[in-house]
Parts: structure tokens; C-alpha cells; sequence
């Protein structure tokens, strides 16, 4: 069976371009023309032989093409360049705040790794809306750019994809440990720990990623029809051995978004469940309680976020290239949605922790940290505003405490 897209963007007028560009979303949006997707039909032939019979050009329009054109450019033109340049930056001032010397827990290099994570997504959307906005007033570069990307693209969606998946899980697995077995958290809950998971994450989610950077190829195809040759992505024998692609699909699915979900429901039911036992009326949350709250709270949103990718992808069987335009328009707008879950981090932090909007301060604005916090506990006026409790300073628990001065 044979899928392509009716209009390649490079095969069209200038003058009709902007009517007619489609967008392939199963690369998270970065190329602006569907793929060919090939596969091997019923008997197991290949059918890449008629690569050459392929028409170049279509003045066709097929339902729901002006709903999917429509969300490719609210969300390609508009929404992914808001969230791309605001995450990028608050993701930059976030790594800034954590690797402060006085952010140095275990918690702070989850967060740090999972925020490296997710910038990484974010440049990949980035170029999404570059050729988009490139392919109006310079269609040859776009056209190079898609050609040139298109493949990396999918590997780089799903590594980035599946690393901020089990960095979430990383984070609400300490958390629990740190609420729900206190005892063992002094000896768990360790910087150099936390940095060997971080390591193990990336390693293991990027070579399990590495068949998506082997799915597609770039061939020319020759329109006998109208006499013109045109690019077109196509999938590689590797992509079109059902065999392999139809089970990895399923496991890699099922690692990016099934079992990160099921675990992280899990383990958030699991604090939530704690935290109201340890709560006493009438009084403050601890600082423990509140960072975990915080990150129930990041937790939480990432599942909402990923949650309608995980249905279109495992529950209902859904792709990218090979569906309809209603499928794809929706696409859009799921994968916008892990754009938002990327994006909006640095916004989190500072409205959810004091410890980082203090630290925040002294790093960016130390002119103003004695005027919002005045000296106390008879430190020195001039003195640093947040700092980490010594070693040996642990609460009852045996949790290692910060402390907001």
C-alpha cells in the first residue's frame, strides 16, 4: 500500500503555494510535506518499483484538507513560535537557577536533565516553524531544509519524547521514596544517584530511539505525466519491514507514553495519599511537602499534555503520513500540546517554589534581594538570600532539607 501526499509544496505555483502547503506531523511537525509512505504489500513485495510512475502534482481537494491547512498554520505560524522562543528562554534561566551552588540536591538534577529534555524539543519545533515561514518568500530552502531534516526530525521528536517521559517518572519516584519510605530517602535520594539515573535515561532512550533515524530516505521521483521531477521521503527497507515496525512501534509507544503514564499515575496517587495523612489542620506545609506538591503538580501536567498523544498513537492505532486530514489536523494539535508541556517549565518553578524565585533573584537581580528579603534569622544584611542546609542539617525524616533565609 502506497501513501503521498496531492500537492508537494516544491511542485507548485509560487502564486498558489500558500493555499496548498501540507505537513507531515508524524516528524512533530518539521517537514511541510506528507511523506510517501511505502510499505510492502499483502504478499510482502516491495513496491518501491513504481517510484518512478508517481505523479508530482494534484489539483485535488480531499475532505477535511482546509481543516487540517487551517491547524498546520495556527499552530506552525503562531502557536509553536510563542512557545519556542518563551520555553527556550525560560528553560535556559531555569538551568542557570538549578546548577546554582545552592540548588545542588538530588531533585535540582532531575529537574535540570529533564529541562535539557525539553529544550531539546523545543529547537526541534523551532525548525518546524522556520521552513514553514521560509517556504512562503523562499521555497527552495525550505524545500532543502525539509529534505535535509525530515529524517532526523523523527528521531529527535522520539529520543526527546521518551527522555522527558522517564525523567518525569525519575522525579515522581524520588518523590515518593522521599514521602512514602522516609527512612531509606537519606541513603536513595543522593546527588551522585540522581546523576547516574539521568546518564542511564539518556543512554537507554536514545538507543532505543535510534531505528526512528532510519525510517525514511530521500529518492527523486520523475512525473512522466508532467514532466517534471520532484523530492519525495520515503521509507527505508528497514521502515517497511512490517516485521520489525509494526512490534517496535508498539514498544516504542508504549515507552514514550502507556507506561510512563501508568507509573506516574501510580506513584502521584501514592503521595497524594501520604501527604494527607501527614497534613495537620490549620497548619503550613513543610518545605518537604511543598516541593513535593510542586512536582505532583509538574507531574500532573506533563500527563495531561502526553495523554492525547498516547491515545492516537497505542489506543486507537492512529499515525501520521498515512491517515486522513482529520487525523493529521488533530495531530497538530496533540503535538502542540507536548510543545506546551516543554514550554512552560521555567513558569512552574518560579510560581510553584520560593526557593527557586529566591535564587532567581540573587543570581539575576542581587541589587534587589534586600529590599524583598530583608535580612532575618541574624544573618548579615548583604549575605546570600537562599542556601543549602549542611550535610548533617536533616530533618526528623532524614530528608535533606533547603532552606530559605
Amino acid at each position: 500500500m502506497t501513501y503521498k501526499s496531492p500537492k508537494p509544496f516544491w511542485a507548485l505555483n509560487k502564486t498558489n503555494m500558500a493555499a496548498n502547503i501540507t505537513t507531515d506531523t508524524y516528524l512533530m511537525n518539521i517537514s511541510l510535506v506528507p511523506a510517501v509512505m511505502l510499505a510492502n504489500d499483502d504478499t510482502g513485495n516491495d513496491v518501491m518499483s513504481g517510484l518512478h510512475n508517481r505523479s508530482c502534482v494534484s489539483n485535488t481537494t480531499e475532505e477535511y484538507e482546509n481543516f487540517y491547512t487551517t491547524a498546520q498554520y495556527v499552530t506552525g505560524l503562531v502557536i509553536y513560535p510563542i512557545l519556542c522562543v518563551v520555553g527556550i528562554t525560560g528553560n535556559t534561566l531555569a538551568l542557570i537557577v538549578l546548577n546554582h551552588r545552592h540548588m545542588a540536591t538530588s531533585t535540582n538534577v532531575y529537574l535540570s536533565a529533564l529541562t535539557v529534555s525539553e529544550t531539546i524539543k523545543l529547537f526541534n519545533d523551532l525548525m518546524y516553524f522556520i521552513m514553514l515561514a521560509l517556504s512562503f518568500n523562499h521555497p527552495d530552502v525550505s524545500k532543502t531544509m525539509v529534505m535535509t531534516y525530515y529524517p532526523m526530525a523523527h528521531y529527535i521528536f522520539n529520543m526527546a519524547v521518551c527522555i522527558t517521559a522517564w525523567l518525569t517518572v525519575s522525579v515522581a519516584m524520588e518523590r515518593y521514596i522521599s514521602v512514602c519510605h522516609i527512612s531509606r530517602a537519606k541513603q536513595l535520594c543522593t546527588i551522585s544517584r540522581a546523576r547516574i539515573i539521568c546518564t542511564t535515561v539518556y543512554i537507554t532512550m536514545i538507543l532505543l530511539s535510534l531505528p526512528s533515524l532510519f525510517r525514511y530516505k530521500v529518492v527523486s521521483v520523475y512525473d512522466a505525466a508532467n514532466n517534471v521531477s520532484c523530492n519525495e521521503i520515503v521509507l527505508t527497507e528497514l521502515g517497511a519491514n512490517n516485521a520489525f515496525i509494526v512490534p517496535y512501534s508498539w514498544i516504542q509507544n508504549s515507552v514514550r507514553c502507556i507506561i510512563p503514564l501508568v507509573v506516574l499515575v501510580y506513584l502521584n496517587v501514592r503521595i497524594i495519599n501520604e501527604l494527607r495523612k501527614e497534613r495537620v489542620k490549620g497548619k503550613k506545609l513543610s518545605s518537604r511537602n511543598r516541593i513535593t506538591l510542586m512536582l505532583i503538580i509538574i507531574t500532573l501536567v506533563f500527563v495531561v499534555c502526553i495523554m492525547p498523544d498516547a491515545v492516537m498513537s497505542t489506543f486507537f492505532g492512529k499515525g501520521y503520513a498515512e491517515e486522513g486530514y482529520r487525523t493529521k489536523a488533530i495531530r497538530e494539535i496533540t503535538d502542540s500540546l507536548l510543545a506546551v508541556n516543554s514550554a512552560i517549565t521555567f513558569m512552574l518553578y518560579c510560581l510553584l517554589s520560593q526557593t527557586f524565585r529566591s535564587t532567581f533573584i540573587v543570581i539575576f537581580c542581587p541589587q534587589q534581594q534586600n529590599v524583598l528579603f530583608p535580612a532575618r534569622n541574624g544573618m548579615h544584611k548583604a549575605g546570600p538570600l537562599l542556601r543549602r542546609n549542611s550535610a548533617d542539617e536533616l530533618d526528623r525524616n532524614g530528608y535533606e532539607k533547603e532552606t530559605v533565609v
